[in-house]
């Protein structure tokens, strides 16, 4: 596999990582901040759950193709 790719596929895992993570802070903020919307924090939690998941998976495919 290409240098190029390797890099191509940390940055991706790296922002799917810190999208996730901000996202599940972000769902922990509204609640604690009282907002009455279950929509919102559902939304947040469920793309920081997959954007964690897809990071993991984006991660599992670099070091099969290594």
């Amino acid at each position: 596999m290409p240098s190029t790719f390797k890099a191509l596929a940390s940055i991706t895992v790296w922002v799917l990582f810190i999208f996730g993570l901000l996202s599940l802070v972000g769902g922990f903020g509204r609640i604690a901040a009282g907002s009455p919307s279950t929509f919102l924090m559902s939304a947040y939690f469920g793309f920081g759950v997959a954007s964690l998941f897809l990071s993991v998976v984006t991660m599992k495919l670099r070091k099969m193709l290594d």
